[in-house]
């Protein structure tokens, strides 16, 4: 690849190294680096590279604000037998869901169903990982989740920022098929993609952003540069509705915090999330024609005559085209996202000779 490369294409085990390298190096032990790495290059397979690795230089930030806590794990603080709480206790939110939702399975499987609340973590990430865990292990979920004290999102009919993208997750798996995934920001889009706009120099969608004064706007740098603008919810006044029952429904009911002037962050680096997870195995409902039912309908909806080019998806077909695509080809990362990442190495401890062959 020639320096004047606007994009840097590395396979995907190769990313995969690098990021594990890059967390041992910053102090994290060997399970944590490779949880982390896992979930950020998983995005990035997924196309979702809003979660990916670009997040890294977020996280070194974090770290040195003494935000994120590395090495740190869930705590459970309740166990009511189908309902389990967790505190994150500011871990690494790859570590701290991992151990909830893990255990929430665990449940599931025993029980039939289970609800897990977590809250205070660090930046879960992807939620579509944690639902694909729950799929792989034959059960369906249900995720509604906010970022505590973050506001990035007006509400509808407002004009400044008052919460965060407050993500919703769902997934049905589908034996000997790719589960159908639902998974997305109730904002327009979600904030890591104005990042990666901004870094590319390219404007975003209309209709998802304001800026300081109110006023609609397609140029990304209102998400990263002051005067600060705001992110719109998706929807109009149904994605606002959304996002405000995933702030109480992930915030108050996992035991964890909502948005408002005390819970404020002092930094945009300091990114936590609260979880509410509801996980059931489908078994335990008598329903025996539930996946002829489920097939039935996905055969149906894509023999629609198509209006244009593109071929009817299903929920998560999205994330598998990109996954195999990608598997393949190798992950794109643009050039100012890239560089960023390296400096974040270099802080984190990587050796500058080791980087050199990066750059």
């Amino acid at each position: 690849m020639s320096s004047e490369s606007h994009e840097r294409i590395l396979p995907a085990g190769e990313l995969h190294e690098f990021v594990v390298r890059l967390w041992r190096c910053a102090g994290s032990a060997e399970a944590e680096a490779r949880l982390i790495a896992d979930h950020l290059v998983s995005a990035n397979l997924a196309g979702h590279d809003s979660h990916g690795v670009g997040m890294i230089p977020t996280y070194i930030r974090s770290i040195a604000g003494g935000h994120l806590q590395i090495n740190q794990h869930a705590r459970l603080t309740k166990d009511a037998g189908a309902v389990l709480t967790f505190d994150g206790q500011k871990a690494f939110g790859q570590v701290a869901a991992r151990e909830a939702i893990d255990a929430g399975i665990e449940r599931a499987q025993r029980l039939g169903l289970a609800a897990v609340g977590l809250h205070n973590s660090h930046h879960i990430g992807r939620i579509g990982f944690w639902a694909e865990a729950c799929a792989r292990a034959g059960l369906v979920s249900f995720h509604f989740v906010n970022v505590t004290g973050d506001p990035m999102v007006a509400p509808f009919g407002g004009s400044d920022r008052r919460f965060g993208t407050n993500p919703f997750c769902a997934i049905f798996p589908r034996p000997g098929r790719a589960p159908l995934l639902l998974d997305f920001a109730t904002s327009a889009i979600a904030f890591g993609k104005t990042r990666v706009a901004w870094h590319k120099g390219v404007p975003v969608q209309d209709n998802a952003l304001i800026d300081a004064a109110g006023q609609a706007t397609n140029d990304p740098a209102v998400m990263h540069e002051a005067p600060y603008g705001s992110l719109l919810p998706f929807g109009l006044h149904k994605g606002y509705a959304l996002a405000a029952m995933c702030e109480i429904l992930g915030g108050a009911l996992s035991g964890g915090r909502t948005t408002y002037t005390e819970t404020l962050q002092t930094s945009h680096d300091a990114i936590f999330n609260c979880m509410t997870t509801i996980i059931l195995d489908p078994q335990a409902f008598d329903a025996p024609q539930m996946q002829a039912e489920a097939e039935a309908f996905v055969e149906w909806v894509k023999a629609s005559p198509q209006s244009g080019d593109a071929a009817i998806q299903v929920p998560g077909e999205w994330e598998e085209s990109n996954r195999r695509r990608r598997e393949r080809n190798g992950i794109a990362i643009d050039r100012s996202s890239w560089n960023e990442i390296l400096n974040a190495a270099l802080e984190a401890g990587v050796p500058a000779d080791e980087l050199a062959r990066y750059r």
